[in-house]
């Protein structure tokens, strides 16, 4: 997609508030905010630690939500896509939730893991505060959980999520939204609990410079300017905007004197929506604060959203000031391979041969540009569970990618590559295979597809000695013709064979035979 003078939409769909952004892209690659919105859903209501479900009341809000954040984008002509963090990657009826959006607002939404949002926090800090060549800690506190993430020029050295959260904590501790010394007393212990191990590791990894972003940090710095000068603004979101130590305690002690919600929401500087939930972020803050010795704070108005934008720019090549972002996903893919001792002369050639498969079929199986990425994926990764197992190797694979970070890719594509991996051999894909049938109508197409894929262009390979060099395509009405570029004077019978036991699949979904033919 060409991004010059054109607009990106980014919905960051969390805990507790929705944020829509929509940019101009200009002709340098750059880009400027010309629309926000924001609204309060609180997706985690009602859940007292863990966000297990999301309630039919906050659906129905997240839904009208998103109908207009959608129709704004609309009248923008923007390019669209909405990312969904905490609350939605932990419920267990997030398939469910996603379907409703996609149905009734045509929203495809990305969930991504709490190591994929803190990298994308850290790329709208790089834009919002001048930190690239700085080695800095970036702490984002949302409704659900805070991330954190040390990174330097780029390149991310150490990162976490942990499940504390402004709107969780309140649900757990101030339920009822007042506050007393007890329950500041388990808040803080909780908290200090769930991040002293990460404090640990923080200070033993350095950093030379603390950046903090999103509500619970925003409302802080909004309070603190408030009593440093009175000239309080409401719309004001600060940007590189540092505060102390000795303030944030002040207003810590300021929030808590309040021990009910009304008298909160007169705190000079506070957004009333957010007077609920803020002794619980206040905590969370002031903890870390103290955990980690920190003196300062400097804000960053950009976060998640901004990211994301970033993100899409550099999917398309259009923002060349950040490392391009495929960079970051073929060297997420590579470390994960290289983690599990994987066969690399063989999972290369199977690569290519399935990339050629795709390019040459792109007619018959009518996928977008961007599912070649995930089938890239799959077939470097598809043998990684070898070193668990050989005879379910298949299954092992499957396992380990579902379950790892995979930098630059979210939830859903990672789901995607797992599946494919997971087919590569064996089973079909089958109703009965409970993680498969639970995915939307439309991921299992796409991965049957990608799948079939991989398991012909696997069998070309089957003694892991590359005979068959090369894959030429030519497709009529009833079959799939393949001729294969073979080793000189060898016929690669044992590839052959394999082809036979791996082509239902292939020949199920795209309604052709195959047919091979070698070729010296």
């Amino acid at each position: 997609m060409e991004q010059k003078n054109q607009y990106i939409a980014a919905i960051d769909v969390g805990t507790n508030s929705f944020h829509l952004i929509i940019v101009k892209v200009k002709d340098d690659g750059n880009f400027e905010i010309v629309d926000r919105e924001k609204e309060v859903i609180r997706l985690g209501e009602g859940s007292a630690g863990s966000i297990k479900y999301i309630k039919p009341e906050a659906i129905t809000r997240a839904i009208s939500t998103l109908k207009r954040f959608k129709g704004i984008a609309d009248s923008h002509n923007a390019h669209l896509r909405a990312v969904a963090t905490s609350a939605v990657r932990e419920s267990y009826n997030k398939n469910d939730f996603m379907q409703n959006v996609f149905d009734k607002t045509g929203i495809e939404l990305e969930v991504i893991s709490g190591f994929e949002e803190a990298r994308l926090i850290y790329l709208g800090a790089l834009r919002a505060v001048p930190i690239f060549n700085k080695k800095s800690l970036i702490i984002d506190i949302g409704g659900g959980s805070t991330e954190f993430l040390i990174g330097h020029k780029g390149v991310t050295n150490f990162s976490v999520s942990v499940k504390i959260g402004a709107v969780r904590l309140t649900e757990k501790f101030f339920p009822d939204y007042e506050v007393t010394e007890s329950r500041v007393r388990e808040c803080r212990k909780w908290v200090e609990g769930e991040i002293f191990q990460v404090a640990h590791s923080i200070k033993k990894t350095g950093f030379s410079i603390c950046i903090g972003s999103s509500g619970t940090i925003m409302s802080a710095g909004l309070m603190i300017q408030e009593a440093r000068n009175r000239k309080f603004v409401a719309t004001s979101i600060l940007n590189n905007y540092e505060f102390s130590k000795k303030e944030l305690h002040k207003i810590e002690e300021e929030i808590l004197s309040k021990k009910n919600l009304e008298r909160r929401k007169k705190i000079p500087g506070l957004d009333e929506k957010r007077a609920d939930i803020i002794p619980a972020g206040i905590i969370i803050l002031s903890t870390i604060f103290d955990l980690l010795e920190l003196e300062t704070m400097t804000i960053s108005g950009y976060a998640l959203r901004e990211g994301i934008i970033l993100d899409t720019l550099q999917k398309n090549h259009a923002d060349l000031s950040l490392p391009n972002l495929s960079d970051i996903r073929n060297e997420s893919i590579k470390q994960l391979a290289l983690s599990c001792n994987y066969d690399q002369m063989h999972c290369r050639h199977v690569a290519k041969l399935s990339l050629q498969l795709f390019d040459q079929l792109k007619d018959l199986h009518g996928l977008d540009d961007y599912y070649r990425e995930y089938l890239y994926a799959a077939s470097i990764l598809h043998d990684i569970g070898y070193h668990i197992s050989h005879t379910n190797h298949h299954q092992h694979s499957y396992y380990i990618i579902r379950h790892s970070e995979l930098l630059g890719f979210n939830e859903n594509e990672i789901s995607i590559i797992a599946h494919v991996a997971r087919y590569h051999r064996k089973s079909l894909p089958k109703a009965r295979h409970e993680d498969f049938s639970e995915l939307p109508e439309r991921t299992q197409n796409v991965i049957k597809k990608l799948a079939a894929i991989l398991r012909v262009a696997d069998s070309f390979d089957r003694t892991h000695k590359r005979l068959v060099k090369s894959i030429n395509t030519k497709v009529t009405n009833g079959t799939v013709e393949l001729n294969l570029e073979c080793e000189k004077g060898i016929v690669p019978e044992i590839e052959l064979w394999n082809l036979e036991r791996r082509k239902e699949l292939f020949e199920e979904i795209y309604s052709k035979k195959i047919k091979a033919i070698c070729t010296a």
